[in-house]
């Protein structure tokens, strides 16, 4: 028999080292990638959000001294106000190593509220106590409190005084053109101001078109006393979107506001700062310096980054480092050619910048090519930016707004109000109801509320007073809407007016408000929150409510178990507002209901000023019910997913997302015996 040969040490001992150089050779690779999201990845988790990209001597990758901390709070701009170093835009703040025992305390009271929203009935009777000791939600509803007593002031002397502006009243269509020229010298006549009477749509965009002026020097004391130079080089205009004015005095809300520097700021570096201002107060800055944003960290806007790249001189390759360059011609791959784009903006040069409304956000373009992208922040709406503001360091040429709204929704009622008898509400019963349905609804929301009115509000438990509904506003900041909010009122009879400025992050308050009217204006079983753009069928409500013993608490919807708050992005919650890891069940809310026995608890809670307000008004909810679990009585969590649904199904009991149009159809359709014929996307 031949023998077989065996393969000699040798030979395995060099395979061995072939892969073990493999190996070796791989994790080069993988850290030369890896190792700075590594570093940054690390210093987030520590908590130390200042320190990333920085060495032991306190200078940062691109040489700038970190280690006097003072030099981006002392330094201002020519607009006078702090300049922010927001690398993570939008970033949560985190913990603090010592926990917060008013915060960490979900379940105790914390501080409420420390006014009463009421109900407008006639004039307003209240009278704010102004404190300092108030969280940020408690100012900005102790703010919205003070503008909606203005507010509901100026109603009463535009209905008698200001008859040249009654026309809205009298149903005469205002129309708007679809678009706005200027040139450079009548925009700097109005102060550099371009009014867009019936505001932005998505789609609309805004092509500006000017020079930077060369950099002058401007003298900063402050920059003494921390051992720099006072004597800086200052290029820089603002492009701004701007709401009304809120109060005399104040600036006007900033919806955008787009501050290009050309020669930088503590940066020393050409950079895009982006941000929003309500009342005096700025937001999170978005700041662009020529470094792209990644997508892992941000969320794109309408598939676009928020920062693009442009060439800056401190980073020659920010796509690879020496190590992978180098293993790249090692293996012989080719490498593939960078473009490479100077920063938009020069002085004395002309630039071409498009500002377009997205879905999301809005896009800024310079040049033809994109450049930067701000998400849409909660509170600012399109058609509110009836303002394009241009000042600074530029001489602009000429200004072109196209594609813009021929009409404001907030100018239009007469389209939609169909001032007709049999659309008026019922009084309030006098004897209890089973069911009292509050509708969350904004001033301007003339079509949603009438589409209601003329579909569900008609169905026969509604009819019969077994079930009451009613729609809870809060006021706008024009007075015209305003009044013709308060004629709409008193015509139908169905709508709650609350004296505070409408706000997304108040929501909470209309919430509390529907909970009391149930309680205190009527004698009802159960109550139902719902918002104007969705389709509630009564009758399949009322069976699902009959078909639950009455003998234990209700909580019913569909319901979201341990379900994580957002960190990043649009709806982002810091660790200060929300500490912990998931939310407490809670009903989605576009519609569910609660027992009278939760609302009694909700109202006297907040009565008693020991009612934890939440900015999301369906958590908010969900927190209120735990509390009352856990302290007062057993709770019934009644779970379905036939609650908000997106679609259209015999057997629903909510459809949310529907327009106006979407509303009446269906509604036609069900009374025909069928609903699976209207497109509800």
């Amino acid at each position: 028999m031949k023998k077989v040969k065996t393969e000699p040490p040798v030979a395995r001992r060099l395979r061995l080292s072939h892969l073990l150089l493999v190996i070796g050779v791989l994790y080069l690779v993988f850290i030369s990638f890896k190792f700075p999201r590594f570093l940054e990845i690390a210093a987030t988790l520590s908590g130390d959000e200042s320190n990333n990209g920085l060495d032991s001597n306190g200078v940062d990758s691109e040489g700038m001294d970190f280690s006097k901390a003072s030099l981006s709070s002392v330094y201002k701009d020519t607009f006078h106000r702090k300049l922010e170093d927001n690398q993570h835009l939008e970033a949560p703040l985190t913990p603090k190593k010592e926990p917060l025992e008013e915060v960490n305390n979900v379940t105790g009271p914390i501080k409420p509220i420390k006014h009463k929203y009421g109900r407008i009935t006639g004039n307003i009777s209240s009278q704010l106590n102004h404190t300092n000791d108030f969280s940020m939600l408690e100012t900005m509803a102790d703010e919205a409190w003070t503008l909606g007593s203005m507010a509901w002031e100026e109603v009463d002397k535009f209905g008698l005084n200001e008859t040249s502006e009654s026309s809205i009243l009298e149903g005469k269509p205002e129309s708007c053109p679809s678009w706005i020229s200027t040139d450079g010298k009548k925009l700097m006549e109005g102060d550099g101001l371009m009014f867009l009477p019936c505001g932005l749509a998505a789609g609309s965009s805004i092509t500006i078109i000017g020079t930077p002026h060369l950099a002058h020097q401007e003298y900063v004391p402050q920059l003494l006393k921390v051992g720099g130079d006072p004597k800086v080089m200052v290029s820089q205009f603002m492009v701004e979107l701007q709401g009304l004015k809120s109060v005399d005095g104040e600036d006007p809300p900033k919806i955008l506001h787009l501050n290009p520097r050309l020669k930088g700021d503590w940066s020393k570096r050409p950079v895009i700062e982006h941000n929003t201002c309500y009342r005096m107060q700025w937001g999170t800055a978005q700041r662009c310096d020529g470094l792209p944003s990644s997508s892992e960290d941000e969320m794109l806007v309408d598939g676009n980054h928020r920062c693009e790249k442009w060439l800056r001189s401190d980073v020659t390759d920010s796509k690879e480092s020496k190590t992978t360059s180098w293993f790249r011609r090692f293996i012989g791959r080719e490498q593939k050619p960078e473009v490479t784009w100077p920063f938009p903006f020069m002085e004395g040069r002309l630039f071409i910048l498009t500002l377009r409304a997205g879905v999301d956000g809005y896009h800024i373009n310079v040049g033809g090519r994109h450049l930067t992208s701000f998400a849409y922040r909660p509170g600012f709406t399109l058609e509110d930016a009836t303002g394009l503001a241009v000042k600074g360091d530029v001489d602009i040429h000429s200004t072109y707004a196209t594609a813009l709204p021929t009409s404001h929704p907030s100018f239009s009622p007469q389209r939609v109000l169909e001032m007709s008898e049999k659309w008026k509400s019922q009084p309030l019963p006098k004897s209890s109801v089973f069911l009292f349905i509050g509708v969350l609804s904004a001033t301007n929301h003339f079509a949603e509320r009438m589409a209601v009115r003329k579909t569900w509000m008609q169905s026969s438990a509604v009819m019969s007073s077994n079930v009451v509904v009613r729609f809870f506003v809060a006021l706008n900041p024009r007075k015209e809407v305003n009044a013709v909010l308060k004629k709409e009122a008193a015509y139908f009879g169905d709508i709650v007016i609350l004296p505070f400025m409408d706000r997304y992050e108040l929501v909470v308050l209309k919430t509390i408000a529907i909970c009391e009217f149930g309680v205190v204006n009527l004698t009802a079983s159960y109550i139902m929150k719902c918002d104007d753009d969705t389709f509630v069928r009564v009758e399949t409500v009322l069976k699902q409510i009959e078909g639950i013993s009455s003998k234990k608490s209700l909580y019913m919807g569909n319901l979201n178990l341990l379900h994580r708050p957002l960190r990043h992005g649009k709806w982002a919650v810091t660790y200060e507002e929300w500490p912990e890891e998931v939310y407490p069940p809670y009903a989605n809310g576009p519609g569910y209901i609660v027992s009278i026995d939760i609302a009694k608890y909700i109202v006297s809670q907040h009565e008693n000023k020991s009612l934890r307000i939440f900015k999301m008004e369906d958590v908010s909810m969900g927190m209120w019910v735990e509390q009352f679990n856990s302290t007062v009585a057993t709770v019934q969590y009644s779970h379905n997913w036939k609650f908000c649904q997106y679609g259209c199904m015999e057997d629903y009991f909510t459809a949310h997302y529907q327009s106006p149009r979407q509303i009446l159809c269906l509604w036609d359709k069900l009374a025909r015996g069928h609903a699976h014929c209207c497109n509800f996307r």
